[in-house]
């Protein structure tokens, strides 16, 4: 497993954008799949984004897909999450997560996650 660390996170405006960064201990994390979820108050863990391990294949929401973009950065052991056009419905705790090979939609794949960091759209 790898530990996972969050930030970014903050309050934004309707329309603003924000990055999401997610760094990693560890000496295997290119061989790592990584995950974006998110988790509003009262309501399931929801999947956001993921990266497969060499970075070349993404997976997204439908309700993110155009406004947000997954990276990483394995030289830094750091995943992104860029946000752009936010919306109210955004608001949530973002978590990371990781499992090796794999970067799909399931959470309970995931056998690695970070705290969460919140973010909160204002209208």
């Amino acid at each position: 497993q790898v530990q996972l660390v969050e930030s970014g996170g903050g309050l934004v405006q309707a329309g603003g954008s924000l990055r999401l960064s997610c760094a990693a201990s560890g000496r295997t994390f290119s061989a790592y799949g990584l995950g974006w979820f998110r988790q509003a108050p009262g309501k399931e863990r929801e999947f956001v984004a993921a990266i497969s391990w060499g970075g070349s294949n993404t997976n997204y929401a439908n309700s993110v897909k155009g406004r947000f973009t997954i990276s990483r950065d394995n030289a830094k052991n750091t995943v992104y999450l860029q946000m752009n056009s936010l919306k109210p419905e955004d608001t949530a705790v973002y978590l990371c997560a990781a499992k090796p090979h794999y970067y799909g939609t399931d959470p309970t794949k995931y056998d690695s996650w970070g705290q969460g960091t919140q973010v909160t759209v204002s209208s």
